[in-house]
């Protein structure tokens, strides 16, 4: 009996992808995927950086804590004598020690005498805690070897390269007592204390009054991508240095009224300094 051939079917159809098609559709993703990350690390960068800010704006709000119950600001540093010596020889009390109350750090302030000095072993133990509020997400100092903790916040001592003392025109020098009616050039006009690039190879840390905790308004410090993490270090034992971060283009700082605002790195060296100054009469107007 002769069979008739039977009608095509579907069913015998390929449905398979064949390797060349699998190595185009990999190749696809993987480009769509290089472009994408940009876009998150922009994104990740961004949430760093606002992360920075309100460290900085709750720093603010205990610096005015700190002066509503004593009128006056703190004193930038603690010490019998001046100019202060980057090393660790003195009393050396910083602004951020006496800020712990202020930050819900107690703790820690009730474990550090500070008329022993930063550098007693009697406050080692407070001296080394790791305190997140004093640090930026975005440096990428991250080496702690248990003798201090660190810090990217500094307040200001002056307007240019100059010894931390007691004649300094910033806010925070010194032995210093600065009230509200010493800012001569209005509150909304002076920095209070900005953020620094980390340095944990040379740094004495948050508790000490040196360069570690006060910078001044010198030229900010741009790091390129990829750069080692720490700046170049302090050539004499008097300088300071000036603010920076990693942030793309800009630095975070806090002004004296307590707002916090970007500075482009590429501010005008003149208007930046002014901006150190409690009380240089310059007319300022629209700074950005």
């Amino acid at each position: 009996m002769f069979l008739s051939p039977q009608p095509y079917s579907k069913v015998n159809q390929r449905t398979a992808f064949t390797l060349v098609e699998l190595l185009v559709v990999v190749a696809i993703i993987g480009i769509l995927i290089g472009m994408l990350l940009p876009a998150v690390q922009q994104v990740r960068e961004a949430a760093r950086r606002v992360s920075c800010s309100n460290n900085i704006a709750q720093l603010g709000i205990a610096l005015h804590n700190y002066e509503f119950g004593h009128e006056h600001l703190p004193p930038g540093v603690i010490n019998p004598t001046g100019p202060i010596l980057s090393q660790p020889i003195g009393q050396h009390v910083s602004f951020l020690v006496e800020l712990l109350p202020y930050i819900e750090q107690s703790g820690i302030a009730n474990r550090f005498d500070k008329s022993l000095g930063t550098y007693a072993p009697a406050n080692a133990p407070a001296r080394e805690q790791k305190i997140s509020l004093f640090e930026c997400p975005s440096d990428y100092f991250s080496a702690y070897d248990g003798t201090a903790g660190l810090t990217n916040y500094a307040g200001c001592h002056h307007s240019t390269e100059a010894p931390i003392d007691i004649d300094n025109n910033g806010l925070l020098f010194l032995n210093s007592e600065i009230s509200y009616s010493d800012i001569h050039d209005g509150s909304s006009n002076t920095i209070l204390m900005g953020e620094f690039l980390g340095d944990e190879t040379n740094s004495l840390g948050w508790a000490s009054g040196t360069r570690a905790s006060l910078r001044n308004t010198s030229p900010i410090i741009v790091i390129a991508a990829g750069a080692p993490a720490n700046p170049p270090p302090a050539i004499k034992l008097t300088d300071v240095g000036g603010f920076g971060s990693r942030h793309p283009s800009v630095t975070n700082f806090c002004f004296a009224d307590g707002r916090v605002s970007s500075i482009s790195n590429g501010i005008d060296t003149i208007v930046y300094q002014n901006l150190g100054d409690r009380a240089d009469g310059a007319m300022m107007g629209e700074i950005y």
